[in-house]
C-alpha cells in the first residue's frame, strides 16, 4: 500500500523500469462495474487525480490511475540515457491493460486520457489495438501552433520548438516551467506534433494512417480556458479519427461551478465524472 488508504499503490515492469498503478477500491455496492483505466498529462503524477478518482467512484465505476513512464511512482526518472518517446509511452499502455487482464475481463474497460495521456492511449489503440471499449479525451489536443486561436499560435511555435532544443542540447529535459522532466524522445515527437500537426512515424508504422482507422467508440471533451489544448486543437484531434464512432463535447464552467483550465478541472469533475459513467454505460455490452 502507499499509506494513503485510498488505494492500493501496484507495479508494472517494463524496459528495467517499472510503472507505477494506483488500483482504487470497487465503487460500493458492485464488482463488476465499468473500470475507467487514466493517463495522466505530462509532467502530472497520478496521486494528482485523487478527487477525479473519487468522482468516477460515486458515479459507479472502477478506477485506475497509471504513472506516465518516468513520472511520479514510475521508475526511473528521465535521464541522458533515456531514449524513449511515444511509441514506447503507447507500449505502456498496452502493458498496464496486460497486468490488469484478470481484473478486467468480461467488464467494460474505458481508456481515459488527459493532455500528453489522451495521445498515448490513442496511440496504443493505433498501433497495437487493445481490448478496450470506449476511450474518452480529456483536454487532449494537437498542439499544432496553426490550431490555436487569434495570434497565440505564433508564440506557441517558437516556445515548443525552443522546448525541443533544449531538450536536444541536454539530452533530457529538464522541466522549466513546463512539463516536468522529460525524456528527450518524448519532447522531440510532441514538438514534432506541435510543428507539423500531424503524429511522427513510430517503429516505421504511418501513425496518422494508423489513428483514421481506430474505430473504438469515443468521447471527446475539451475544457473551458485551457491554455494548453482549447477547443480548437481538440477539433483537430477529433478530425483525425474519421471511423471512430465519436461524440465531441466542452466541459464548460457553468457546468462545473467552479473555474476550469487544462490542469484544474480535476478538483471540479464531478459532472464530468457522471458523463464519463453515462458513456460507458452506453456502450455495447462485452
Amino acid at each position: 500500500m502507499s499509506g494513503d488508504p485510498e488505494y492500493a499503490q501496484e507495479f508494472v515492469d517494463v524496459d528495467g523500469g517499472r510503472l507505477g498503478v494506483q488500483v482504487y477500491p470497487e465503487p460500493t455496492g458492485t464488482m463488476c462495474a465499468p473500470v475507467v483505466v487514466i493517463w495522466p498529462a505530462m509532467g502530472v503524477r497520478a496521486r494528482y487525480y485523487r478527487p477525479f478518482a473519487a468522482a468516477l467512484r460515486a458515479a459507479g465505476l472502477a478506477v485506475v490511475v497509471a504513472d506516465l513512464r518516468g513520472n511520479g511512482a514510475s521508475t526511473p526518472p528521465p535521464s541522458r540515457a533515456d531514449r524513449y518517446g511515444y511509441a514506447e509511452l503507447a507500449e505502456d499502455v498496452g502493458a498496464v491493460l496486460a497486468a490488469l487482464k484478470p481484473r478486467l475481463d468480461g467488464r467494460t474497460r474505458v481508456l481515459l486520457g488527459h493532455s500528453l495521456g489522451g495521445q498515448a492511449a490513442l496511440l496504443h489503440l493505433a498501433l497495437h489495438g487493445g481490448e478496450v471499449d470506449g476511450l474518452a479525451l480529456v483536454a487532449v489536443g494537437i498542439p499544432y501552433w496553426r490550431n490555436y486561436p487569434g495570434r497565440s499560435g505564433l508564440s506557441v511555435l517558437p516556445y515548443t520548438q525552443g522546448i525541443a532544443a533544449t531538450a536536444a542540447l541536454l539530452g533530457v529535459w529538464p522541466g522549466w516551467g513546463f512539463g516536468g522532466r522529460q525524456a528527450r524522445g518524448v519532447i522531440r515527437d510532441w514538438a514534432y506534433t506541435a510543428r507539423t500537426g500531424r503524429f511522427p512515424r513510430l517503429n516505421g508504422t504511418d501513425t496518422e494512417a494508423a489513428v483514421r482507422a481506430v474505430r473504438t467508440p469515443a468521447l471527446a471533451v475539451s475544457v473551458d480556458d485551457d491554455q494548453y489544448t482549447p477547443h480548437e486543437t481538440m477539433d483537430a484531434l477529433c478530425a483525425k479519427l474519421t471511423s471512430a464512432p465519436l461524440t465531441r463535447e466542452r466541459y464548460t464552467v457553468a457546468q462545473a461551478g467552479a473555474a476550469l483550465d487544462h490542469f484544474t478541472w480535476v478538483r471540479a469533475s464531478t459532472p464530468l465524472a457522471r458523463r464519463i459513467a453515462r458513456f460507458a454505460d452506453d456502450l455495447p455490452p462485452r
